[in-house]
């Protein structure tokens, strides 16, 4: 398994790492405790030593299953979570980067993830009540009581990383990022390369759509959070089959799946970025990993850079109040 640099921090992880959200949240239905704990134990079997939960997913729940399947693991892999959100009657409910609320989230998340020290912590969702220097200096004081290794944000926007990173060094930005999701590439990307952070990319595979195997048919179930977003409406699925189209072209080059060739892509952009696509399923962690082989040239990029260009994908990756609440 090839290991990566988050930017200039001395953390390593594999490419690709594991998204554990689905496991209990967000993509209904859910698996059974035991068969999460064993699908992550085989990612440990080939080769992934970096795994993403948050406080919030279930929530409490995630971190739970993570915690049981790394306890035999200890030092041996890197666990990411996330504070900053209110949790009220088991239920989020909006965002609280307070330092009293990030330290309580801390100690919980230390309980439920059996360890010492949480490896990678990030701000979930930027809070436009609390400066972020007030967040920036919280997990400072928290790295210095050895509670926490290294500092991250989620879904922030330029100036924000800048004004974090100038209280405490940030290791990495975990944002969205896939050949269907590239605002980022404008002004945050270049920010972070230019700081030396690294890019932790979620739903590389588009929330499933890029493997393919979603099509205009499919009906999503209640706590399937894909029922509620624009670019899975089904005129939005049969539109960007376009893009599906593109990458078939070039799995077929490769003797490769359209997950594996969305996943080549992400691991092409930078050396510096690390996808963690989740899944639930046995056959799909293989395939995912079976991404890191595969080498796409400079002429292919630029060849799907082009025709990509010339792809409109229809439908927000957000409903308006969830694009509000990223920060960006």
């Amino acid at each position: 398994m090839q290991k990566r640099k988050l930017g200039n921090s001395t953390l390593e992880v594999s490419a690709p790492g594991l998204g554990c959200m689905g496991m209990s949240f967000g993509y209904a239905p859910f698996p059974e405790k035991k068969d999460s704990i064993a699908l992550i134990h085989a990612a440990i079997g080939q080769g992934i030593d970096f795994f993403d939960t948050a406080e919030v997913y279930g929530p409490y729940n995630n971190e739970e299953i993570v915690g049981e399947a790394l306890k035999p693991y200890k030092g041996k892999v890197v666990i990411a979570t996330k504070f900053g959100f209110n949790i009220v009657d088991g239920k989020m409910s909006g965002v609280n980067s307070r330092p009293e609320n990030i330290r309580r989230a801390v100690e919980g998340s230390l309980k439920r993830l059996r360890v010492e020290t949480i490896d990678l912590l990030y701000q979930h969702r930027v809070d436009p009540n609390v400066p972020i220097e007030d967040v920036a200096g919280t997990v400072k004081d928290l790295i210095a009581e050895g509670k926490v290794k290294y500092f991250g944000l989620s879904e922030a926007g330029a100036n924000t990383i800048r004004r974090a990173h100038a209280v405490q060094p940030v290791a990495a930005l975990q944002s969205e990022y896939s050949l269907w999701t590239r605002q980022h590439e404008k002004e945050i990307i270049p920010a972070i390369e230019e700081l030396g952070i690294g890019l932790v990319a979620f739903s590389p595979l588009g929330k499933g759509f890029l493997t393919g195997k979603i099509d205009e048919k499919r009906e999503f179930m209640d706590g399937d959070i894909r029922k509620i977003l624009p670019r899975f409406t089904e005129e939005a699925r049969i539109a960007n089959k376009a893009l599906l189209d593109l990458l078939q072209h070039f799995a077929g080059r490769h003797n490769a799946t359209t997950a594996q060739i969305a996943l080549a892509w992400v691991l092409a952009q930078k050396p510096w970025i690390v996808p963690i696509p989740g899944t639930t399923k046995l056959h799909r962690l293989a395939e995912n990993i079976g991404a890191a082989a595969i080498e796409l040239s400079g002429a292919e990029l630029q060849e799907m850079e082009a025709a990509s260009a010339q792809i409109e994908v229809v439908g927000s990756r957000y409903t308006e109040q969830m694009e509000s609440a990223t920060g960006l």
